[in-house]
């Protein structure tokens, strides 16, 4: 039985060992030899092309006009004549504050008017016929003088009458709010019943944002003016020269051209920028005041350019860098410093020299120091998906 019992313990050993050592024996060259083997790779030459470069900064864009609506005359909301959020124009009616006191109080200024005039006429009539008894001597001076200032004084009355009846007329006027601006207009703050209060303490009833054209405002770093300032096209006349695209920070990276409209008087000296402006065709009203932008000027002209894509680019802590492969076909690691986006590449200011081989597909599988197997690919092939294009102007 003890036998029996051995015999079985050594056939599971020799069953384990078998195991353990038989893949060895007819398997260990080969994966010596696979790991052996390099591994194929993405590579492509990095390009050097005359193009024109893009500066991109952050923006907020900023309505043209921007009105708070208030009332210029007491009285209760009477009526309301539009459709919050909607595009109105300017001129159109917004609110009508009750009308009647204003139409009374010019039916009342037009009687004084009326009044105030045929005291001119009576005063005409007096005085002429003082006139005529004066140069008979039939009166005395003094009472011929006073014909004459009580004419003056009707004459007054009727300017003072008139100018009465015209603020009667405009506070009439004022009862019909219309719109100052062309542009979105926002909702209603006071609602049809509530009586509202002319002044400085005036309460807005709504507010009217215009919406083409449309601002742009980003803050331009000191170097970057600078070197504007040497192409000699920072001043206000010459703005428009500089190429300027925006972006909406969205999936469907929207792009279209606009002008530069001002750069502003001063540079702050805490932050080391300058405030820009740049203004934006809106007809069809995808650019809502408020958003975030990114915004891209052009350089004056074209410059050289090492150019990769940014599929190339790996991120270490706050560093950038790429994987060169060398004439051995080793993995190198190079710090580089980015630029702006152009025609779908990325500039690359420091780090890299045209022709060199970067690996831009396989990034994660590869590491410094070990060799692969370069398969040229085109580098304008691999343009990223989020990249921004070539801007075209619309």
């Amino acid at each position: 039985m003890r036998g029996k019992k051995l015999k079985i313990i050594l056939i599971l050993v020799a069953i384990g060992l078998a195991v353990y050592y038989l893949p060895r024996l007819f398997g260990g060259h080969g994966q010596e030899k696979q790991q052996g083997m390099a591994m194929p790779i993405d590579v492509a030459a990095v390009i050097e092309r005359d193009v024109q470069q893009w500066n991109e900064f952050s923006g907020r864009l900023v309505a043209v006009d921007q009105v708070e609506v208030k009332p210029r005359v007491s009285g209760a909301i009477d009526s309301i004549h539009f459709q919050e959020g909607a595009t109105v124009k300017k001129g159109d009616l917004l609110f009508i504050i009750d009308p009647r006191p204003y139409a009374a109080e010019i039916a009342r200024e037009e009687g004084a008017l009326a009044s105030a005039e045929a005291q001119v006429s009576l005063a005409i009539t007096e005085s002429a016929r003082a006139k005529r008894l004066l140069a008979d001597k039939a009166i005395p001076q003094r009472e011929y003088d006073e014909k004459i200032n009580a004419l003056k004084v009707a004459e007054a009355n009727v300017k003072t009458a008139h100018a009465a009846l015209e603020a009667a007329k405009l506070n009439l006027e004022y009862s019909h709010i219309k719109a100052p601006v062309t542009g979105r207009i926002g909702r209603a703050e006071i609602t049809v019943g509530n009586i509202v209060e002319a002044g400085s303490s005036a309460p807005t009833l709504t507010s009217i944002v215009s919406n083409n054209p449309v601002y742009a405002d980003f803050d331009v770093d000191e170097q970057t003016f600078l070197n504007y300032v040497r192409a000699k096209a920072t001043g206000n006349k010459d703005a428009g020269k500089i190429p300027v695209m925006l972006a909406l920070d969205a999936g469907n990276n929207i792009l279209r051209g606009g002008a530069i409209q001002s750069f502003d008087n001063r540079l702050n000296p805490q932050s080391g920028t300058i405030r820009v402006r740049a203004v934006f065709d809106n007809s069809d009203g995808a650019l809502v005041p408020g958003l975030f932008a990114r915004i891209m000027l052009g350089d004056a002209g074209l410059t050289k350019a090492i150019l990769i894509t940014d599929k190339a680019v790996g991120t270490d802590q706050s560093k950038k860098f790429v994987l060169v492969v060398g004439a051995d076909n080793k993995v190198q690691y190079r710090e580089i410093k980015l630029g702006g986006v152009t025609e779908g590449l990325r500039v690359i200011k420091e780090g890299l020299r045209p022709g060199e081989k970067i690996i831009v597909n396989g990034l994660q599988r590869s590491k410094p120091g070990m060799e692969v197997k370069p398969e040229l690919v085109g580098m304008e092939n691999q343009k990223s998906e989020s990249g921004t294009q070539k801007p075209e102007k619309k």
